[in-house]
């Protein structure tokens, strides 16, 4: 019996140098397991998602909210610009990835993708204001076709905005996401490391050439038909309704 245990204590002292060892020559791994392990079905997350949802909801059905709802957005369009993506569009990243793993898990730093999609809701809605102003021009002094027509117009500027902002913002954004990622598994965060880490060629073929034609461009042509209040806002939905359906169909 004593053998046995002197045996035992061997191999867990072998077991326990062999971790450590794995410890200091490849910390990312063990890192990258403490996250999965603090941030797994965190009741935080559907909280949240479905807190915000029933928020904006509910500020849209109750007839005084709705009107603060667009006094504020008229009056303030760019903070609320921050907040509805900021909101919106991290309540949907958490819903792909709880319908992609099967369980409620946050993306790494977490607070810090809320505050990206806060500066990109602050890009998209000076850019979505200057397209639409742009081609409003442009029809008014009779450079584009369609004169008064509400949805031409709202297809003008859906695909103009598509089509020259819409992949510099994508492409931003991959970065931005993929930055994250060589942080936490505390790989180089160079320029270069993080342009050589995307799969561009994917990047390419299925976001440029699928998603902006088969989705983004009949989806905001509606959206653009929106009253301006409620533009920004769709536009940020639109965000958590793509996640879902690409979740969904894998």
């Amino acid at each position: 019996m004593i053998t046995g245990i002197i045996v035992y204590k061997q191999k867990y002292a072998l077991f326990y140098e062999k971790k450590q060892r794995l410890k200091i020559n490849h910390p990312q791994l063990f890192k990258g397991e403490i996250i999965i392990m603090e941030q797994k079905n965190n009741i935080l997350l559907p909280i949240y998602s479905f807190g915000v949802l029933a928020l904006l909801a509910a500020i849209l059905i109750i007839p005084s909210t709705r009107s603060g709802f667009e006094q504020l957005t008229s009056s303030h369009c760019f903070i609320m610009g921050f907040f509805k993506f900021a909101m919106l569009a991290t309540a949907g990243e958490l819903f792909s990835r709880r319908l992609n793993a099967g369980y409620w898990q946050a993306p790494c730093y977490l607070w810090a993708r809320w505050l990206i999609w806060g500066v990109i809701g602050l890009w998209i809605t000076y850019m979505m204001k200057t397209f639409s102003f742009g081609v409003s021009a442009l029809m008014q002094n009779h450079i584009l076709p369609g004169g008064d027509s509400l949805f031409l117009k709202a297809l003008y500027t859906s695909i103009t905005m598509n089509l020259s902002f819409g992949p510099t913002f994508m492409a931003l954004h991959k970065c931005s996401d993929q930055l994250l990622e060589q942080k936490k598994k505390k790989a180089s965060c160079s320029l270069q490391a993080v342009l050589e880490a995307i799969n561009w060629q994917v990047f390419v073929k299925f976001t440029l050439f699928k998603t902006i034609p088969l989705f983004w461009i009949p989806a905001h042509t509606i959206t653009f038909m929106l009253p301006a209040n409620y533009q920004v806002t769709v536009a940020a939905l639109l965000s958590v309704a793509l996640g879902i359906i690409l979740s969904i169909k894998k």
